[in-house]
């Protein structure tokens, strides 16, 4: 190959699944374990070795390029491309076209989480000697209305794409993973855009395989998620707590218990309290008479005092304070849960949009 593989990596989408976190947040910076989505992503691009990215951001560029900075905290160089509107990803394509030049290059969608990372699929890429013009990610999926579909030949490649199709003719899904040659620049810029305005990704790879293009497929069999629901966050936050190890750098007093897996980051108080692992603890947080159960993952300057805690993810500087059970909840920046002890007794709530709350 006689240039570099490159990658584009698109974080300019809104996250309205998330709402309300993603009001103030990009959905890409949410965290799992701790660390943004984002991060995950580009921390596997480079370990397939690559080092030149070009990045489409949106109305949340600025939170994402303070986050990411020029790339060299992941021995890369990121470029940054403002998309104003969502105009689609083969629009993405037509964007980043002076950086990608002539290289074959990655397309990677922010918000995706892939246990196993992309390693493996670039380098066979790279290999390859078949003439392979794109290698595009699936996985089955119970779902596949809600994602652009894949039919395959026996020998895995591509026979057709349809973009969220109404009645699916497999459940194949596009997981937001893509290899291409140069060939698909042409292709992006002879699509038309679809009902909804967009230059649909999908179709562009459809016109590959109608122009005599070589287009494979490879089936994600470890996990993947598309981390746009609330539910998915925690399941993802699930798995990468399930694979941390044990460092304690906060601390604890004589009267607690830190059991299995825990990070607690420096800065970090635990004061007459139980933690039972996988959780991670971020710096500066003070835990105190409370339980801080199995996957969980609280950020850094949160206060979490006689209550109890599981299976879910607090964000920065949050305080939950005199709960007896907050389970498989996401809990934003700067927020107060607490028990009221004022009377009338009643549930008051301050709920923004697009909200749910559950009460037991």
């Amino acid at each position: 190959m006689a240039n570099p593989i490159k990658g584009l990596v698109l974080a300019g989408g809104t996250g309205t699944r998330l709402r309300p976190i993603t009001h103030t947040s990009a959905k890409q910076l949410v965290p799992l374990a701790n660390k943004p989505i984002l991060f995950y992503g580009l921390e596997s691009l480079a370990r397939a070795g690559i080092q030149e990215v070009a990045m489409i951001v949106g109305d949340t560029r600025h939170e994402v390029m303070a986050a990411v900075g020029d790339g060299s905290q992941f021995g890369m160089k990121v470029t940054y491309l403002h998309q104003e509107k969502p105009l689609g990803l083969a629009h993405c394509v037509l964007m980043a076209r002076d950086i990608l030049a002539d290289s074959d290059f990655i397309m990677y969608l922010g918000d995706n989480f892939i246990r196993d990372g992309v390693e493996g699929f670039v380098d066979s890429f790279s290999k390859r000697t078949d003439g392979t013009n794109a290698q595009i990610l699936l996985a089955k999926v119970p779902d596949p209305q809600r994602f652009g579909v894949a039919t395959l030949d026996d020998d895995g490649s591509i026979v057709s794409l349809v973009e969220k199709p109404k009645v699916p003719e497999s459940n194949l899904a596009l997981v937001g993973v893509y290899l291409f040659d140069a060939s698909i620049h042409e292709a992006v810029r002879s699509i038309s855009p679809s009902a909804r305005g967009e230059l649909e990704i999908t179709d562009a790879i459809q016109w590959l395989i109608s122009n005599g293009k070589k287009v494979r497929s490879h089936i994600v069999e470890g996990y993947w998620k598309d981390l746009g629901e609330p539910e998915a966050l925690l399941e993802g936050n699930r798995l990468v707590l399930e694979s941390i190890g044990r460092s304690i750098e906060g601390d604890v007093d004589e009267l607690s218990t830190l059991d299995g897996r825990i990070v607690l980051e420096s800065g970090a108080v635990v004061v007459r309290s139980i933690i039972r692992g996988p959780a991670v603890v971020g710096k500066g947080t003070v835990i105190k008479d409370s339980f801080i159960g199995p996957f969980t993952s609280i950020a850094a300057g949160c206060v979490i005092e006689s209550s109890e805690v599981e299976h879910s993810i607090i964000l920065n500087g949050s305080q939950i304070v005199g709960i007896h059970r907050l389970e498989g909840s996401i809990i934003g920046k700067s927020v107060v849960v607490a028990k009221t002890e004022r009377r009338p007794l009643a549930t008051r709530l301050v709920v923004g949009d697009h909200s749910r709350v559950d009460l037991g």
